[in-house]
């Protein structure tokens, strides 16, 4: 009997910082691939547009994912930021559409109920149930790819 396997690709969107993590969900267990951080070195919000879109690109290249999950827009106090954050967003899903790839979005709240089972946890409670979850207890990733990871695993299924 063989075990199905789906890779899913997390993706924390930011404006010049972009979360990422892979989990690969094989028969019960969730396995840690990847995480990490595209950085947009273009101060331009074009180029940055295309930039993510050409990195988000070579991830599903390179990874092969089935699904993406993605945080959903929330509202921000600053107005600049949250289209910023939007359109950056809006190049994601663009790449994931063209790849074929099944879109889930997910609440920041909802994210982090389904991970700490509190829906106001804080980033260091998210980073350690992602260690717990992927059985990586030194697993060092900075707030956007662990964010990311988390949106992975949600992706999943959890």
């Amino acid at each position: 009997m063989t075990v199905r396997s789906m890779i899913a690709l997390g993706i924390d969107p930011g404006t010049r910082r972009i979360g990422y993590g892979l989990v690969e969900h094989k028969g019960s267990e969730l396995i840690y691939l990847a995480a990490g951080i595209l950085k947009i070195k273009s101060d331009d919000d074009a180029p940055a547009l295309a930039e993510a879109k050409k990195e988000v690109n070579a991830l599903i290249k390179k990874y092969q994912p089935t699904t993406l999950g993605i945080e959903k827009l929330f509202f921000a106090k600053n107005q600049k930021t949250a289209m910023a954050v939007a359109q950056a967003r809006g190049a994601i899903l663009l790449v994931a559409q063209e790849a074929g790839l099944p879109i889930k979005e997910y609440a920041p709240n909802e994210v982090k109920l389904g991970i700490t089972g509190y829906g106001f946890a804080d980033k260091t409670a998210v980073l350690k149930m992602v260690r717990l979850i992927l059985k990586k207890p030194g697993l060092a990733v900075i707030d956007d790819a662990s964010d990311a990871l988390a949106l992975a695993i949600m992706a999943c299924g959890r």
